[in-house]
């Protein structure tokens, strides 16, 4: 252990080894050191590439089938059904086509440069300014005490505002003439050397930190669609979701044998949602939130083949929780099953605050960094969900029951039952020409086929030597057995309304082609993988096909460093410098939008969000169009281009500083020597914030 700011924190094993702004304390208190750790994936299966003779043309390699009738959800706002068929080879719906890409938007702005990782200020274009929405401590409801940052209680926080939110959608409150919305936010994790002084009490810390995570929902208001929203205080659709809120487990694995504790005997109820990270917004207006780095919470035995795969250890955790809950320590008699109890995918109903959250078992339980709805031409409901760990996969369900229009009490079931699949990818090129430095083959692309491989069906597991109960529980585990493709990082999937494509965000791994580890595959082209790349999905037919083709849209870095890097045929020296994309939004002309965890490597620049064209003669052409304060990353993109607004969640500003010296100041930036005014503090604090134009 090591002694920070009088605070016993894990050692920082990554110190030294990330690259770009990276904090090695985000690495400890995030992920629990996942890149300084083992492999959690040793299984035997690897990519194939096909080297046969006849290979695929990049056109069909491109081509589209039908996207189908979708119920959408676009820029944070449940909206009416749009119907996208393929036409002409197009793919695009004919709203789509009406208007589609870049030139379209009503969100014009020039690109800012790339900026220093030391700046403490959230960076927009020229003609933009920003202000928070809401920020850690602030009050939500009526008898919530002000935020006092010295004199923090569990009892205050849990009426308060969690600490560093990552994914976060606003939805319009119906007949409020687009004056009044909710903002749904999770919160992921804490850092208790920055948010107490060192002569807080070790117990004390540990609550509020605990009050600290979960979900939050607050109301919206403002005076009219050209004005910025501020939250309101004691709403009557506020709500905190914390440890001790219940969740409902749904689908296969409630009541199994596997996820029962002395606690909860029946296996169906589990207290609390930990870790959680992207997320997704429903056609039927519900939240999901994936639960993603659990393990760091708990201790356990560590020597079964499902612990280590799930990398849990029988280590002391860094906040320490099993001091004070039993359950938090899984070698105690009748918890040894509460870690199965996380790594789920959370659904929640932000408008209706007495109602239940579930846990869907039947998306499997893995380091779920979101998931993402779209409805197929068939009716089915189909979720993409991608598994944040190196060499780990990528996944895809597909409801049993189908989509119906206004029955929002039948569409919040769809995720309890249905099929699951994970991803094989297959690339067309010849192996010599995949060099592990990001080379483009000579067909000029990174391209291929894949297909789902079932892993569940018609209710039953399609992995042998593995019960339905089992393949849910141990879904990294079953997944191995049937031979997918280890991916550098899947994090957030996004399916495009527009053309059904389905975009995946591999963030990076930077152990890719070390000894022992699997090399450059096709549809991971670069060794030690530090910048990442983005992978671009057609499903052949609508999207319950098991079929699909694929190409990278990007790989990632910044050229004017000697990167070898890749924009679908874009001139690199035209295009921001981009690196470890994270989070995937899209606006309502189409073009992707993504949030980075990483910044571009080796030239110490913050992280920020960016606009990417994925039609016409610009398609790869990459813009930033912001940059977040000191360590920080951004999450959660909401994109309203039709009101020329965008939302982003500043996660960990101020990382690697310490509560009595402080790395960044953000959002409040109090000058020395002022008077805050009410509910500002010279500390840097989590929040979501709105970038709009100076001229609303």
């Amino acid at each position: 252990m090591s002694e920070i700011s009088g605070r016993k924190f894990a050692l920082l094993p990554m110190l030294g080894h990330t690259k770009g702004k990276r904090s090695p304390v985000t690495c400890a208190l995030k992920c629990d050191n996942a890149c300084a750790g083992d492999v959690c994936n040793t299984s035997a299966n690897s990519y194939f590439r096909d080297i046969a003779s006849t290979t695929l043309s990049r056109r069909a390699a491109l081509g589209f089938g039908a996207a189908g009738a979708l119920a959408v959800v676009l820029g944070g706002a449940v909206t009416s059904g749009e119907t996208a068929v393929a036409d002409g080879g197009t793919g695009l719906s004919a709203a789509a086509k009406n208007g589609f890409g870049q030139g379209a938007s009503k969100l014009q702005f020039t690109a800012i440069p790339a900026v220093a990782s030391d700046v403490d200020a959230l960076t927009v274009p020229a003609g933009f300014t920003w202000q928070p929405v809401i920020r850690w401590g602030d009050p939500i409801f009526n008898d919530a005490p002000a935020f006092e940052l010295g004199n923090q209680t569990a009892a205050a926080q849990e009426r308060q505002f969690g600490y560093n939110n990552d994914y976060s959608d606003i939805l319009e409150i119906p007949g409020s003439k687009g004056r009044r919305a909710l903002l749904f936010a999770n919160h992921e994790y804490t850092n208790e050397n920055i948010m107490f002084p060192a002569s807080m009490p070790a117990g004390q810390m540990r609550a509020v930190g605990a009050a600290a995570h979960g979900l939050s929902v607050v109301e919206l208001e403002r005076k009219n669609k050209n004005k910025p929203w501020s939250y309101v205080q004691g709403a009557p659709l506020n709500r905190r979701y914390l440890n001790s809120t219940r969740y409902e487990l749904t689908g296969p694995v409630a009541g199994a044998d596997l996820v029962k504790t002395v606690a909860d005997p029946e296996g169906r109820w589990i207290n609390g949602t930990l870790g959680n990270c992207s997320g997704g917004t429903t056609p039927w207006g519900t939240i999901l939130s994936g639960e993603e780095n659990f393990n760091g919470y708990f201790v356990a035995p560590g020597t079964s083949a499902a612990d280590k795969r799930y990398g849990l250890t029988n280590k002391a955790t860094a906040r320490q929780w099993e001091l004070d809950d039993p359950r938090f320590n899984a070698n105690n008699a009748g918890y040894e099953n509460e870690t199965n109890r996380f790594g789920w995918i959370v659904e929640v109903d932000p408008f209706d605050p007495t109602s239940t959250p579930k846990k869907h078992s039947s998306l499997g339980r893995f380091k779920h960094e979101g998931a993402n709805v779209i409805v197929a031409k068939s009716g089915h409901v189909v979720a993409y969900s991608g598994d944040d760990e190196r060499f780990d996969y990528l996944y895809k369900f597909v409801s049993k029951a189908k989509y119906r229009e206004g029955d929002r009490k039948h569409n919040m079931t769809l995720l309890s039952e249905g099929d699951l699949y994970v991803a094989k990818f297959t690339g067309n090129a010849p192996a010599a020409e995949i060099d592990g430095k990001g080379t483009v083959p000579s067909d000029g692309s990174f391209d291929g086929t894949g297909e789902w491989l079932p892993l569940v069906v018609g209710g039953k597991s399609m992995v042998a030597g593995m019960s339905l109960e089992e393949v849910l529980v141990y879904t990294r585990l079953a997944a191995d057995k049937v031979g997918p493709t280890k991916m550098d990082r899947c994090e957030d999937v996004q399916p495009s309304l527009h053309t059904g494509k389905v975009y995946v965000a591999c963030t990076n791994n930077s152990d890719r082609g070390k000894p022992g580890k699997e090399g450059a595959t096709e549809a991971n082209p670069r060794n030690e993988n530090r910048d990442g790349h983005i992978v671009e999905i057609t499903e052949t037919g609508d999207q319950t096909s098991t079929k699909f083709t694929w190409n990278l849209l990007m790989v990632c870095g910044d050229p004017s460093t000697g990167d070898v890097t890749y924009f679908s045929g874009f001139p690199a020296d035209r295009v921001s410098p981009i690196s470890c994309p994270d989070n995937l939004a899209f606006d309502s002309v189409g073009n992707l939008w993504i949030s980075t965890d990483g910044a571009p490597s080796g030239i110490g620049k913050a992280d920020g969000l960016f606009k990417v064209t994925l039609d016409g003669p610009e398609r790869g052409r990459v813009e930033q169009f912001l940059a977040v304060p000191r360590d920080a990353e951004t999450c959660g993109p909401i994109i309203h281009d039709t009101e020329r607004s965008v939302f982003v969640s500043v996660q960990h500003p101020g990382e690697e500083g310490t509560f009595e010296a402080p790395n960044s100041y953000f959002p409040d930036y109090v000058a020395a020597g002022a008077t805050p005014r009410p509910g500002q503090v010279r500390a840097p604090r989590p929040a979501v914030v709105q970038v709009f134009p100076t001229d609303a």
